[in-house]
């Protein structure tokens, strides 16, 4: 079983800047982050394969939200720029054997969540 522990939410304004980290207890191939904000269902906010030669955004993050892995650790990465009041949620690390079912929601392991808040 793969342990996820993820780490960097907190409270920030609306345009502020936040870096989420994920950390592994195993090498995994796909990972990436899942959202879910109060009465949303989670949705998929982006993934990253092991080479990080595939890389995949939703809509809603591209261009604000950056991506990034470090294999030697086991960690996953995320920069979250000029943040948004809707992009208030928690926030789920998680793997998968192949990066196209991570985007289906087909995960293997989840982390526990942190919390993201963005104030207006």
């Amino acid at each position: 079983q793969v342990h996820l522990v993820e780490s960097g939410g907190g409270l920030v304004q609306a345009g502020g800047s936040l870096r989420l980290s994920c950390a592994a207890s195993y090498s995994v191939y796909a990972m990436g982050w899942f959202r879910q904000a109060p009465g949303k269902e989670r949705e998929f906010v982006v993934a990253i394969d092991y080479e990080a030669e595939k890389i995949y955004y939703a809509d809603s993050v591209k261009g604000r939200f950056t991506i990034s892995r470090d294999n030697a650790k086991n960690a996953v990465y995320l920069q979250m720029n000029t943040l948004k009041p809707d992009d208030t949620a928690i926030y789920y690390c998680s793997t998968s054997g192949q990066i196209a079912r991570m985007m289906r929601g087909d995960i293997d392991y989840w982390g526990q969540g942190t919390q993201v808040t963005v104030s207006s």
